[in-house]
């Protein structure tokens, strides 16, 4: 059994003059991903691995997570596969996964997060929200047989206020 749980970074910011992947969190961003990470506290024990894109949206809304889920930062790797916008490059990374990590956690961007989750999730979500989390089951031994599997559990901002 496979578990990997998506989350899109949090709001951030346009007004300031940076590169897309500097861009920072605006404080709802901040806000919004600690609602999201205490609410799942609730519904978790042990986490093999963490990655996030490099962008500093997405590396701050984990960093967030990891702080309120006790996760040691060393079982954080950052990588510039996630920093995509269509999915099929973070698919492409998922089935290239060590077979002893159970359970993973993402840290990325849309559309290629709500593409990811509706195409390997059984329900259908029209838009995944900034800080929205998606929880995906497998029955499957090896990552690189990632196929359709179960979608355990949402968790949206909006749900939580």
């Amino acid at each position: 059994m496979k578990n990997l749980i998506l989350v899109r970074h949090g709001k951030s910011s346009w007004k300031h003059n940076v590169s897309d992947d500097k861009r920072p969190l605006k404080a709802r961003g901040q806000r919004d991903a600690l609602l999201v990470a205490q609410q799942l506290k609730l519904d978790i024990n042990t986490i093999d691995k963490v990655y996030s894109s490099h962008a500093n949206r997405a590396l701050s809304t984990c960093k967030i997570f990891l702080q309120v889920l006790k996760v040691p930062e060393k079982d954080l790797e950052i990588t510039d596969k996630l920093y995509d916008f269509g999915g099929e490059k973070v698919t492409e990374f998922l089935k290239k996964l060590d077979d002893n990590q159970n359970l993973i956690f993402l840290f990325g961007h849309n559309n290629a997060f709500n593409s990811i989750s509706n195409i390997f999730g059984d329900q259908y979500i029209s838009h995944l929200p900034t800080s929205g989390l998606v929880w995906l089951t497998f029955d499957i031994d090896s990552w690189s047989e990632l196929k359709k599997g179960i979608t355990k559990l949402t968790i949206f901002p909006r749900d939580l206020k």
